[in-house]
């Protein structure tokens, strides 16, 4: 099968949208699929600066989301474009467009569209401040949505409640694959440790509490510094590293300053993907200490897999689909969002108590390589993308059938 994987979105970036498509790539051709990826960044310079970014930048001076609206339907045309000069080359079987964008694009073509919903999309943009709540860009936006899911031939969830949501917002019965890792990149390290630490001269003696997140209000960055705050005295070698940037960074860093936090505190900002696995081999703990912002929840996240898959215990909080991939106690730890109090208490818990450590981290391992593994999803995906391949031959051979229906 010859599959295209779109969106209209740059790629690779930082962020889970880009590892997504990148590790499902891996799994379709690891089955012995061919997979492309067209994105944004496949435009040439000139077209995404001058056909989107910049009227879409000029038009949220004026009037805030109209600008997205404008932008994100310059980059489907593109995208369409883009497309439909790579099929004629070399004929697509199948497309699986990663946002209701490359939805529209795709769909546009006529090729056979699958289309994945990573999260809510409005709810999103709200969440960002790209888009007033309320406001006559943000329902437009909703209607923009539902049009999508209601066009394609399939939606994927990567969780139950994007499910649900899909459901109601458009009355479509979406199938669920939950996010996936690259199990053969992120593997425990524990035997590596101090090499590592090494290697990016890191203190040995370090109690190491990892928080791999963009530095946005919905991944509740501030409260793992919160919780330090309350720790730097009951374990005094404890070392907080973000990997992650974002507009949140600067109520980190007052935090930082407001309780003298600097010895105690690291702010990496972005970094690349393929050292992720460093970091996390380095670290005794990850959290995942996401909340309720503007209507947005935490789908499966792929940071928290990753770090399972690594073999660091994770504390995360017990919001949206984070609970449905951690076991409380099982294979992590799941706690309150936004309380610091507890996010400290369960830190020092496995401060505390480093055979739970290990026993959580074991088992956490073995359940990604039984249920999140990149294999494992290609092959759900797979089985969609036949289902949708057989609907579209049927109702190519039998169009009075389906015009009965």
């Amino acid at each position: 099968m010859r599959i295209l994987l779109a969106t209209v979105f740059e790629y690779p970036h930082i962020g889970g949208l880009s590892t997504h498509i990148t590790t499902l790539k891996k799994g379709l051709e690891s089955e012995g699929h061919e997979v492309d990826v067209l994105s944004f960044s496949d435009l040439p310079y000139y077209k995404r600066q001058f056909y989107a970014k910049g009227p879409s930048f000029g038009l949220n001076i004026f009037n805030k989301g109209r600008g997205l609206l404008v932008g994100h339907y310059f980059r489907q045309v593109m995208l369409r474009h883009m497309i439909e000069k790579a099929h004629r080359k070399n004929p697509y079987d199948l497309i699986n467009a990663q946002d209701i964008y490359a939805t529209f694009a795709s769909v546009d073509t006529g090729i056979p569209t699958v289309s994945t919903a990573h999260g809510y999309k409005t709810f999103e943009a709200i969440s960002r401040g790209s888009v007033k709540e309320n406001s006559q860009a943000a329902r437009m936006l909703t209607k923009k949505e539902r049009e999508a899911y209601l066009l394609t031939e399939q939606v994927v969830t990567v969780d139950f409640r994007i499910k649900n949501y899909v459901k109601d917002l458009a009355g479509v019965d979406a199938e669920r694959i939950h996010n996936f890792i690259d199990v053969e990149s992120f593997v425990p390290k524990t035997d590596q440790c101090q090499e590592i630490r090494a290697k990016y001269g890191v203190d040995q003696d370090a109690f190491i509490v990892f928080v791999p997140r963009r530095l946005t209000k919905k991944n509740g960055v501030i409260y793992p510094a919160l919780a330090v705050a309350r720790l730097i005295q009951r374990i005094p070698n404890i070392q907080l590293v973000y990997a992650g940037d974002g507009h949140e960074r600067e109520r980190v860093e007052s935090i930082i300053q407001s309780y003298k936090l600097q010895d105690y505190v690291t702010l990496l900002g972005d970094i690349p993907h393929e050292k992720m696995a460093d970091y996390y081999g380095m670290s005794n703990v990850t959290i995942i200490p996401s909340v309720h912002a503007d209507g947005v929840e935490e789908a499966t996240s792929i940071s928290a897999l990753e770090a399972m898959g690594a073999g660091v215990p994770v504390i995360a909080s017990k919001v949206g689909g984070l609970k449905e991939i951690v076991k409380h106690d099982e294979t992590g730890i799941l706690t309150i969002e936004k309380d610091d109090e507890g996010l400290a208490n369960a830190i020092e818990r496995l401060y505390l108590d480093p055979s739970f450590r290990s026993s959580l981290a074991e088992r956490a391992r073995k359940d990604i390589e039984k249920h999140y593994s990149h294999t494992a999803a290609a092959q759900k995906y797979l089985s969609i993308y036949e289902g949708v391949l057989n609907r579209s031959a049927e109702s190519i051979s039998n169009p009075k059938k389906e015009e009965k229906e």
